[in-house]
């Protein structure tokens, strides 16, 4: 799944990943495949993007690396006209376009229905939505009790982030299945500054937030919701997370603060395996963390990037002349 963190500060605005690239094997089993995977890429001289989520896509029948379908959407679509916010909508359209996640959520609505049926469980319901697949059953112990149940598919999930011609910055996050969300834009008060992240996200959000996004499934949150209002709750919880000048933070410390976020969780994942309400989980964090800034005059400069490197031999390939 990996870790995608975007830290916008007044100097600038910096980019940073883990190169951790897991998949499920043909028994269902999660599996680290690389710890060399790219995910974050400069698309034009002052617009950036990060990936996380979903590691491959079939083409003509072969599965290939989301990097490759990066590259052809900066091909096919001539990004430097484009403003930040233009650039997520045509990415989101794309990948729509190549990730057929209608026939998974069908699959996984046929999947749940013979898990449950298999389990012993009456199924009352499975509705497929856009983005997940919801469903209700009854009880085994308890045939008048009805319980609710989502599921859903793997996402892919971006950011895109950088400055518009006029220089003002804008970051968006990009769902797919899902949705576009303009999270920094410097045009609106309150949200010029700040942090995003996408993929493996409860350590940052335990850190972070002060508490795990998944503490809405508890019952005492349940009840509260139920009992005062969603926006309530979040409200009194959102009353946790520390306090950060982000505005104030330097370029530096906004690097420093990324790559603290994603070594932390790189670290908190080798000695855990996952939560006591949800145990087994996949160390999806791991890697070297490839970080860039992106400021209004110098545009998109790698801090630090992987090179290729083969005993005591290394080959920068950004370094390298393009081939015409």
């Amino acid at each position: 799944m990996s870790l995608g963190i975007c830290t916008t500060t007044s100097e600038g605005i910096v980019l940073a990943a883990d190169s951790r690239q897991s998949y499920r094997n043909q028994k269902g089993m999660s599996r680290v495949g690389s710890d060399s995977a790219s995910k974050v890429f400069k698309l034009t001289e002052k617009v950036g993007l990060i990936v996380t989520g979903l590691a491959f896509l079939p083409k003509d029948g072969v599965l290939e690396n989301i990097s490759k379908f990066i590259e052809d959407f900066g091909v096919t679509h001539d990004l430097k006209k484009m403003t930040v916010e233009e650039i997520s909508n045509e990415l989101e359209k794309y990948f729509k376009s190549k990730y057929d996640y209608k026939k998974e959520i069908k699959n996984l609505a046929k999947v749940l229905e013979n898990n449950l049926s298999a389990q012993g469980v009456e199924v009352v319901k499975i509705e497929e939505k856009e983005t997940h697949v919801e469903f209700i059953f009854k009880d085994k112990l308890n045939l008048n009790l009805e319980k609710k149940g989502i599921a859903g598919v793997q996402q892919l999930q971006f950011i895109v982030t950088g400055f518009n011609r006029d220089d003002s910055h804008q970051t968006s996050v990009v769902y797919v299945p899902g949705n576009t969300q303009i999270k920094r834009d410097a045009k609106k008060r309150g949200q010029e500054y700040g942090a995003d992240w996408i993929g493996q996200i409860d350590v940052i959000a335990r850190i972070i937030k002060g508490f795990d996004l998944r503490i809405e499934n508890l019952p005492f949150i349940t009840k509260a919701i139920a009992e005062i209002t969603p926006a309530q709750v979040q409200a009194q919880l959102n009353t946790l997370e520390y306090v950060i000048q982000w505005g104030t933070m330097t370029l530096q410390d906004g690097i420093d603060f990324s790559n603290l976020a994603i070594r932390t969780t790189t670290a908190i994942q080798r000695f855990s395996d996952g939560i006591r309400a949800d145990p087994g989980d996949m160390p999806g964090v791991g890697g070297a963390v490839d970080i860039a800034v992106i400021t209004r005059d110098k545009g998109f400069v790698w801090v630090s990037k992987k090179k290729l490197t083969a005993g005591e031999n290394v080959v920068d390939l950004e370094k390298l002349p393009k081939i015409n």
